[in-house]
């Protein structure tokens, strides 16, 4: 049951609301004055505030809400007041409200406001639970620089071009900067520039007036706009045609711009932060980018390695994507081995972050058992890149090394001798009992399509 804190001097406002919001299942708190409002509020972090502007005990409404937001800035307080003006309102609201309705109260309009404002708190907060999720993990040396420049240039208004391959984690260093911002209460606003025509970005970016080209049947709001006050992340950059680069240009040195078909300039205040997985300074030789608007957007530049320059940030990824899938998916907790995680170290990872995390969820989805193991990486078409030399470097023990060598030559011989067990045993002068042995203890898994006549029987 949602609860409202009623603060209001009035007895019979109190009993109004009192009987309006118990009908529509409301837990309601009372209070009578500013300060014992702010006690209960206290007290029981209610849903929702509606709150009185005049009255009795030395505190206004408007001190009262401020020092509510200064308790819990989540929680909506809405105002109510007979003796309210337009000022007052507009100072209530700059104050935090999330609304101002006038005395007397319109049942159907507060019942409204009310659950637009509880619905609201609950939006928020569900955004916040994934801003937590979308956090840059990993503790090798750069990422570790990566998030110390993150902290530095965070709160500053500096323009910033992110660098890195496919997957590696642009889009999150992006969110972790706008959030670490004094912007981070507006929008960010993204747009990926190699997902739209070329005829299309100039719209795209600063919008366009009705009738201005066919198909424009309204005014349309460009990214910019919609970007005042925040962030605007332009994502792959490079992929930008020259005519649209030259309008990004001129907003970043006017800070306004021109709709399309429009006749006006707009005053806009957007931090940029670019993206790119191209090599710029080439492009600018190719004639396909403009080496002014690139020194532009390169004051602070950042680079993001590849997933192959952090291997040791492999097993903290892995982790946190095994857990995250089992939640979202309501599976139960899965286990990678030691061997398995070997492996995930020892790809390559072209497709970087973005390819692990879905070659976990595949995993995680599509295997059997309470443990990922290399018999899983394998019925999945994942092939773990494993090596004398990774052996080598990875085993904990010479018992451990010879296990895994034991089993890799075991695999390969299997496989020359299309699993027939016996053939491989013999060639490998080893009883079929001992090998099946060996092969269980190890995991090795084949491919039913595969088997030999002799191995079915």
């Amino acid at each position: 049951m949602k609860s409202i804190l009623v603060i209001d001097d009035e007895k019979s406002v109190r009993d109004s609301l009192k009987m309006i919001l118990e009908y529509e299942k409301y837990s309601v708190l009372f209070a009578e004055n500013g300060l014992d409002g702010i006690k209960e509020f206290k007290s029981n972090l209610p849903d929702a505030v509606l709150l009185d502007i005049k009255m009795p005990g030395g505190i206004d409404g408007i001190e009262t809400l401020r020092e509510l937001r200064k308790i819990n800035s989540d929680i909506p307080v809405v105002i109510i007041s007979g003796h309210g003006t337009l000022e007052t309102a507009v100072e209530a609201v700059k104050s935090g409200a999330f609304d101002y309705l006038p005395k007397p109260l319109d049942r159907d309009k507060l019942l409204i406001t009310l659950r637009n404002a509880i619905e609201r708190r609950v939006l928020h907060n569900e955004v916040r639970k994934i801003r937590e999720k979308e956090v840059i993990l990993g503790s090798s040396l750069k990422m570790k620089q990566i998030l110390d420049v993150i902290a530095k240039v965070g709160p500053t208004d500096a323009r910033i071009l992110i660098t890195g391959e496919s997957g590696s984690g642009k889009e999150l260093v992006a969110k972790a900067i706008h959030r670490a911002s004094k912007r981070s209460e507006m929008p960010l606003i993204e747009v990926n520039c190699a997902a739209i025509p070329a005829e299309l970005i100039e719209s795209e970016l600063f919008g366009h007036e009705k009738g201005s080209f066919t198909g424009a049947t309204n005014q349309r709001i460009g990214k910019f706009e919609q970007a005042d006050g925040g962030t605007l992340f332009l994502d792959e950059i490079g992929d930008m045609s020259l005519a649209a680069q030259a309008k990004v240009l001129r907003a970043l040195e006017e800070g306004k711009v021109e709709r399309v078909g429009g006749n006006k300039t707009i005053a806009v205040d957007v931090r940029v932060i670019a993206a790119t997985n191209k090599n710029l300074p080439e492009e600018i030789k190719k004639g396909t980018f403009r080496e002014d608007l690139y020194h532009r957007l390169n004051v602070i530049p950042i680079s993001v390695p590849s997933l192959r320059d952090r291997k040791e940030d492999i097993p903290i990824l892995v982790n946190s994507f095994v857990e995250e899938t089992c939640a979202r998916n309501g599976i139960a907790p899965k286990k990678i081995t030691p061997r398995a995680m070997e492996s995930f170290k020892n790809q390559d990872w072209r497709g970087n972050v973005r390819e692990l995390r879905n070659i976990v969820e595949r995993l995680i989805i599509m295997s059997p058992g309470a443990a990922i193991d290399m018999a899983d990486l394998e019925l999945l078409s994942f092939s773990p890149k494993e090596t004398v030399d990774t052996i080598v470097q990875s085993s904990e023990s010479f018992q451990d090394f010879k296990e895994r060598a034991e089993a890799m030559f075991i695999k390969h011989q299997l496989k020359l001798h299309n699993w027939n067990v016996s053939k491989t045993a013999e060639v490998m002068e080893m009883e079929r009992s001992h090998l099946y042995t060996k092969i269980k203890k190890y995991g090795l898994e084949r491919d039913a399509n595969s088997l030999s006549d002799e191995d079915e029987k």
